[in-house]
């Protein structure tokens, strides 16, 4: 019987190097389920991106172990494969957003667990200009906290870094005057941050993208905030945000195949937590159903979330 051929990639420094207690477990898990695995550690930036795009081809999985940094890095890179792989993911980040809206275990040996038993999942991945993210691209207030927090900082106080980072950034919040046009939309304003995302969770808060998501309905979910006036507004504008409010009169949420945004002045994006680069011209395109990732909690598709909200009459 022809042993199926596992690369697994894993970032040995994510969320404390939590993996180094629970590696040989995990390649145990995958060695009992029949798996000839290749192990590679990264040492460096886009190592993951680099082995998926070069290796991921010639096997029949690719399993990932990291933050959503390292996950994103393997998506980009299986992204440019003919015929890709299935993905594994096996959490070891700071927030784990991905793995909340797949609902994959944060416990490391079960998620091992959950990629030998699982069934793939067709997932959209996103795109800005030439980079690819897998649940989110986002730009203004808070969104560079996640890549200038350092990593200690991250690994000490995990969530509350990125709350208290926020904080800290709101004296110096800064406006963009963008056009985004989308479908025969377009729209014109001042903006402190725009989201553009394919997930339930963001900076580990759930529910902040809106109710019913489709992770495969080959649409975003896009918030985009209205700059405001006073400290005043500014409150209000958290108030809704934290009581999932999308509808409030300072924030435009919508859902979009592909949009495009331009801005006179650069504007500096965050992709899946990471520094995305910084742009006057955006093109941000969903890939509906690109790669497929292995999780053992059924996920609704697309098809299923319609017929749910739309029951037929007896």
């Amino acid at each position: 019987m022809r042993l199926k051929k596992m690369l697994f990639i894993y970032n040995p420094q994510a969320g404390k190097g939590k993996i180094k207690s629970s590696l040989s477990d995990i390649v145990e898990t995958f060695v009992r389920a029949d798996y000839e695995v290749t192990i590679y550690s990264t040492k460096e930036r886009d190592d993951a991106r680099n082995l998926a795009s070069e290796k991921g081809a010639d096997y029949d999985i690719v399993v990932c172990s990291g933050g959503d940094g390292t996950l994103n890095e393997v998506t980009s890179g299986l992204m440019g494969c003919p015929n890709p792989p299935v993905i594994g993911y096996l959490p070891a980040g700071t927030t784990n957003d991905f793995a909340s809206s797949m609902e994959i275990p944060k416990n490391m040996v079960k998620a091992a667990e959950a990629v030998v038993s699982g069934e793939p999942f067709a997932y959209d991945i996103g795109s800005l200009n030439d980079r690819y993210f897998t649940y989110v691209a986002g730009f203004g207030v808070f969104t560079n906290v996640s890549y200038e927090t350092p990593q200690t900082t991250k690994n000490l106080f995990g969530r509350a870094a990125y709350i208290l980072g926020g904080i800290m950034s709101l004296p110096t919040v800064k406006s963009y005057h963008v056009r985004v046009e989308y479908d025969d939309t377009v729209i014109e304003d001042e903006l402190i941050y725009g989201m553009v995302t394919n997930a339930n969770s963001v900076g580990g808060f759930k529910g902040i993208t809106g109710k019913d998501v489709g992770l495969d309905d080959g649409e975003f979910e896009v918030t985009l905030i209205k700059q405001p006036k006073n400290i005043v507004e500014l409150q209000h504008i958290v108030n809704a945000l934290l009581i999932r409010d999308l509808e409030d009169k300072f924030i435009y949420s919508f859902h979009a195949s592909s949009l495009d945004i331009t801005c006179e002045e650069e504007i500096s994006w965050t992709i899946d937590g990471e520094f995305g680069g910084a742009y006057t011209k955006m093109h941000l395109q969903n890939h509906q159903r690109a790669l497929s990732y292995l999780t053992t909690n059924e996920q609704i598709t697309s098809e299923q979330l319609i017929e749910m909200q739309n029951p037929e009459e007896e």
